[in-house]
Parts: C-alpha cells; structure tokens; sequence
C-alpha cells in the first residue's frame, strides 16, 4: 500500500516493495560487520607484540570500544530523528576510515585503544543507523524480519570475516595483512552509502500518520527515563541486551585468551568465528518468528542458553566441546537479540522510535565494557573459571527479569497511555 507523505513523497512499507534500498542497506551493513570482524578475532592476540600480560589491560580495547558505542548510540538515535538517517550513516563512515590505518602503525597499546574507540563511534553510527533505516522500511509488520536481517548479515560478515583474518594471520602475522580488509570495507561502505542509499524519513512520516493519536512528544529526556526504568518492559529489554553483551564482551576478549592458551592461537581464532558464525545465521530466522509469536520466549530462551554455554565452557575442556559450547553461545544470542529490538520497537511511538532505541543501544553496548572489565578483574584475582561462571549466573538472573517485567505489544504499555 502507497501513501503520500506531508512532504509529498509517495512511500510505501513492506521488504518487497523496498527491497533494492534494503539490499544496499545490507550491503553497508555488510562492511560495517567486516572493519569488526578483524579486529574481533586479531586484536586480542595482538596484546603479546606489546609484551601485555593483565587480563584487565589487554581486554581494555574492548572496553574504550563499549563505551564509545554506548555513548555514540545515545547520540545516533537523536541525531536520526532530528537531522535525518542518511546524513548520520555518512558520518559514521567518515569517522570508521583511519581506524584500521591507526592498528596498523600503532606503536603502543595506546593507539590500538583509541583506534578502537574510534571504531566504536563507527559502529553506533553505521550500524544502528542501518538497523533504524530497515525498521523505516519493513513497516509495523516486519519489524523482527528487518532487524533479524540487518543483523544476520552483519555479524555474518563479523564472522566470514573473522574466519579470512584468522588464516592470513596464521600465515603472514597479525599485522598489517588482515586489516588491509578493514581498510576496503570502510572505503567501500562510505561509497556506497554516500552515492545510492536514500533517506527513510518519509517512511517514518508515513508510519506516524498511522500510530497512537494524542500522544504529547516526548523530550529526550523522558524516552532516556522510559527505557532506563520509568518503563518496567522497556527497562527488562534493555538489560536483556545489556547482559548479552555483557556475556560477548567476555567471549571477545577472555575466552578467546582462555582457548588461545589451551588450544593455540589458530585454534582460538576458529572458535571465534564460529561463535559469531552461529550468532548471525539464527537471526534473521528468529526475528521472523517473533513476528508471528510472542517474543518473550525467544527472549527469555536465549538469556537461558547463553547462561548454559558458558557452564560448559567452565567446565568442560577441549576444542570439540568448547565448540559445541561456543556454537550453543551464539545460537542463544541469535533468540533473543533482533527480538528485544522489535519487542522494544512494538512499544515505542515511531516520532521517537530512533531515540528510544538509541537509548537501549547505548545500555546494550554498556555491556561490552562492563563484560570485558569485570571479567578481566575476576580472572586476574580468582581465575578464568570463576569469572565465565560469574557472567552465567548474571545471564540466569536477567532472563528471570524478563519474566517477571517483560510485557508483549503495545496494549498494556504505560508508554501508550502517555
């Protein structure tokens, strides 16, 4: 169905109708998931060519990366609805060019640092302007079909990726060969983003012509206290995803120096990818079944499993069952992430959509920083295994919140009685 916007513009919602934009937007998101897939499966090995040996400080790239997420995130949202996605998704792109050229020529673990928080600016930009812009397009009924999309093939890309950057290491070093793919995937997503995306607003427009009549506009403000507890189900979604990142960002850096030290660092690697490999490929299918059922279910069932996995990685040795262990971590994430978007995109107004998921993304990729710290000073104090029981536990808790807190649709929200 075809509407006209205030400004004119004939729009139309749905995958099929916009499915050449959607295809560029996966593409661009593609690339976005390939700058992260280097630096997920090298950058924690590379902490030895600095003489590192602290859990806490190697894993600290990952930390300066969460809170530069998590804060751009914040900024994303905002900056969507009041100046536009496409000219947000360029300067992403803008800022995530030196990134790979700054790892590169680092000379200190400073510099790979930094390189990383400028990476997470890249990411809070370009992916979650990628994600908003195919929620803009799919429309009300395809919510978890967009977002499962968006982020199947961009952690499918993290783990291809990963898998490509493995290898060269193993054959030519960590440095400079594999980010030479980084550097592409940068040049390639500006260009791509800069000459054939176009700009969903109008799908908003037409989308809000259609939402909850009455509703007073909301401040900044008041969407950041919404979604940060004011709103019990919103508050349950953002700490899901909190968590889950939370239980990655250990999985980036701490696990992947517990199977280097075991296994090896090709080994490691292999895990790596296979982690994100089975955390992409269920997304796209999950998020389109959340559609059609309740996605309280597939939520609280991911928190539940990932909690389960890491029980295995604590307690189990080897790379068959730390495989099997890895595999059951991303397949977990793969439940529950694109449908805690599309649960929260269910109870939000589309004139402040983008902000409120700005808000839960900036909680979200809290939880790298959160993950890798904290975990990093358990293991340095009481070893490895207390800390991936530690983060298990934390995982039961949060899936037992979205029980009690977590309420479906739009119905019951005190959000729509605003």
């Amino acid at each position: 169905m075809s509407t006209v916007t205030a400004a004119g513009t004939i729009v139309h919602h749905g995958m099929r109708p916009n499915l050449g934009q959607i295809l560029l937007l996966v593409a661009v998101n593609g690339f976005v998931g390939a700058m992260i897939g280097v630096e997920r499966s090298v950058l924690p090995l590379l902490g030895a060519e600095f003489g590192l040996v602290s859990s806490v400080v190697i894993t600290s790239f990952i930390v300066s990366f969460g809170i530069s997420k998590a804060i751009t995130n914040l900024l994303a949202g905002r900056l969507a609805d009041r100046l536009g996605r496409r000219r947000v998704l360029v300067a992403g792109w803008l800022i995530g060019i030196p990134v790979p050229w700054m790892v590169m020529g680092a000379t200190s673990w400073t510099w790979v640092v930094a390189a990383n928080a400028l990476l997470g600016v890249n990411q809070g930009l370009c992916w979650t302007l990628t994600l908003f812009m195919k929620i803009d397009l799919g429309g009300p009924r395809r919510r978890g079909l967009a977002a499962g999309i968006n982020e199947t093939i961009g952690y499918g890309c993290v783990a291809l990726v990963a898998l490509a950057a493995t290898e060269i290491a193993a054959r030519h070093g960590l440095r400079p060969y594999p980010f030479y793919i980084a550097a592409g995937a940068a040049l390639f997503g500006f260009l791509v983003t800069l000459l054939f995306v176009r700009e969903t607003v109008p799908h908003v427009e037409r989308e809000g012509q259609g939402a909850r009549s009455g509703e007073p506009a909301l401040t900044w403000g008041a969407v950041f206290a919404l979604v940060s507890g004011r709103d019990r189900s919103l508050l349950a979604a953002a700490q899901a995803g909190m968590v889950r990142n939370l239980a990655d960002g250990m999985a980036w850096g701490l696990l992947l120096l517990l199977f280097r030290e075991a296994l090896g660092q090709h080994a490691a690697g292999t895990l790596s990818w296979i982690m994100v490999a089975c955390f992409a490929l269920g997304q796209v299918l999950f998020g389109a079944w959340s559609d059609r059922t309740r996605r309280k279910r597939w939520i609280v069932g991911g928190q539940t499993l990932i909690a389960v996995s890491l029980v295995l990685v604590a307690v189990t040795r080897g790379f068959g069952p730390w495989m099997a262990a890895v595999a059951l971590l991303g397949i977990g994430g793969s439940m529950m992430y694109p449908t805690v978007i599309a649960s929260l995109s269910d109870r939000m107004d589309p004139a402040w959509r983008a902000t409120g998921l700005g808000v839960y993304r900036f909680w979200r990729d809290l939880g790298y920083a959160v993950g890798a710290l904290s975990s990093g000073l358990v293991a340095d104090r009481a070893g490895t295994g207390t800390a991936v029981v530690m983060v298990a536990a934390i995982c039961a808790v949060s899936a037992l919140v979205v029980v009690r807190w977590l309420r479906e649709g739009v119905e019951e929200s005190s959000v729509a009685r605003k």
